[in-house]
């Protein structure tokens, strides 16, 4: 059994860690679904990290016999953005003695688990959703004034995405609030199985209901009457790829007892032309 601060640290960072990373990142909605591919490692805060995006050549149509001998050439033409992990999510707990750390070890403990987990989730969700900024020129990406997310308006952003060239892989995705996934589950053409299919990908548990190319989730971390519609690459979040967790007495502050922290660094911000990757429909 550990019986030292340092022993029971270095056993909850190696049965923990693992666990809670992977549990972070399975039940971060938002945060599972971005795209999280970079060039460069996060091993400390500060660290910079680059996406790049290659920009296609311009193509000809030669007729042959006429000008099909020759043809033109487009320098190879990438854009690039860097993305800083400046941000550290973290979360912590009190404790009186030792004792209290010491049953955690070689424990699965959801509930620890779990609510420490859900603390660093909601900041890294809620910052995520901070730096959501729909294009707002024409057509806009920025929808209004909306009671009811109904089939015509799900159907209304397909359209809108189509025109905005979305590539169609890795897929679209649809974050309704509780009330607007409400809405699209009284339109009799998004839940009928007379009108649609039913294999679907499962992100943090939901099963996605596949509707007008998008895979549908419901979020209830928004709202009310709010939905984010996106294709992957609007956005960028790099991450450390295992949380860190620290325990420390607090002699040194004249305090008896003990303070467990868990926290991870990461970075996220909008990709190349993420403003119109993705499309925010809201009531107000």
């Amino acid at each position: 059994m550990a019986t030292t601060l340092e022993d029971v640290e270095c056993l909850i960072q190696k049965f923990w860690s693992p666990i809670f990373t992977k549990q972070l990142r399975e039940s971060l909605l938002l945060g599972s679904l971005v795209n999280k591919d970079y060039n460069g490692s996060i091993l400390k805060q500060g660290d910079r990290v680059t996406v790049g995006q290659v920009n296609a050549p311009v193509g000809d149509l030669l007729t042959i016999g006429t000008n099909a001998d020759t043809f033109q050439t487009s320098n190879l033409a990438v854009q690039c953005i860097d993305i800083v992990a400046d941000k550290r999510a973290v979360a912590a707990y009190d404790f009186d003695d030792l004792v209290q750390i010491q049953s955690l070890v070689g424990q699965d403990n959801p509930e620890v688990i779990e609510s420490l987990n859900y603390a660093i989730e909601k900041v890294i969700n809620d910052y995520l959703y901070s730096l959501v900024a729909p294009s707002t020129a024409n057509p806009d990406h920025l929808i209004t004034g909306v009671t009811d997310f109904n089939a015509s308006q799900l159907a209304a952003c397909r359209t809108l995405a189509a025109q905005a060239l979305w590539r169609r892989q890795p897929g679209w995705y649809c974050l309704p609030d509780p009330q607007y996934f409400g809405d699209l589950l009284n339109a009799m053409t998004l839940t009928s199985s007379d009108y649609v299919r039913e294999d679907a990908p499962v992100v943090a548990g939901q099963i996605a209901t596949r509707r007008f190319g998008f895979n549908i989730f419901e979020d209830n971390s928004r709202g009310p009457d709010y939905a984010l519609l996106f294709h992957p690459d609007f956005m960028h979040l790099v991450m450390q790829t295992e949380a860190r967790i620290k325990i420390s007495d607090k002699h040194a502050m004249k305090q008896f007892g003990y303070v467990m922290s868990v926290d991870i660094v990461f970075g996220a911000r909008l990709g190349i032309d993420g403003d119109k990757k993705h499309i925010v429909v809201r009531n107000t």
